[in-house]
């Protein structure tokens, strides 16, 4: 699937956040959106979820209009766990298709054995978000959308966090946006310029 944005724009109370704005996402290719803090990183994510909708402008999914959605694995700026459940059930509760054993081989991937039976609310933020990520990355789904998905990982954890993702992404396209592109090594570099 290839999704193309094309000369969009957004804006929100008045300001303009994306000003014609144009991007084909294609299969097997990785894309590092980066920018300064409110440049719209996350508001183009959003746009392409269907979550907001462009003032002007389209996002198409060319080679299969029957579906008005993006099937995506999606790790959110916020880690939108339930955190009441442990580590296993957040990423169990997604899709009938993963199945406890999967979750906990894959969650053992980024966090100790330790930390997958607590409830989410008692791991660390950067556990947190490598919960989000196997999450994310357990879902069938035809793209992988990640914001800002190593927020709170030390050096270590977060080039465990680029070999786990990059191992996971398949034919799909992946999008991740970050401040810093430092280890990343991988996929074009979109910037995308404060309004």
């Amino acid at each position: 699937m290839t999704i193309e944005v094309k000369n969009v724009s957004k804006s929100f109370n008045g300001k303009k956040v994306l000003d014609n704005f144009n991007l084909n996402i294609e299969e097997e290719h990785s894309y590092i959106i980066t920018g300064a803090s409110g440049c719209g990183k996350t508001t183009l994510l959003r746009l392409v979820l269907g979550l907001d909708k462009p003032d002007e402008g389209t996002i198409k999914l060319l080679g299969d209009y029957k579906y008005p959605y993006i099937n995506a694995g999606v790790v959110f700026q916020e880690d939108r766990l339930c955190e009441d459940f442990d580590a296993i059930t957040n990423v169990t509760m997604v899709s009938r298709k993963i199945y406890r054993e999967n979750a906990i081989r894959e969650l053992k991937c980024l966090l100790p054995e330790e930390a997958l039976h607590k409830p989410v609310r008692e791991l660390s933020g950067g556990q947190k978000r490598r919960v989000a990520i196997v999450r994310a990355c357990a879902i069938p789904s035809d793209v992988l959308i990640m914001d800002e998905p190593f927020t709170g990982l030390d050096e270590t954890a977060r080039q465990t966090a680029i070999d786990y993702i990059r191992d996971k992404q398949g034919s799909g396209p992946l999008v991740i946006t970050s401040h810093d592109v430092t280890g990343l090594g991988f996929g074009r570099v979109i910037n995308v310029e404060r309004r």
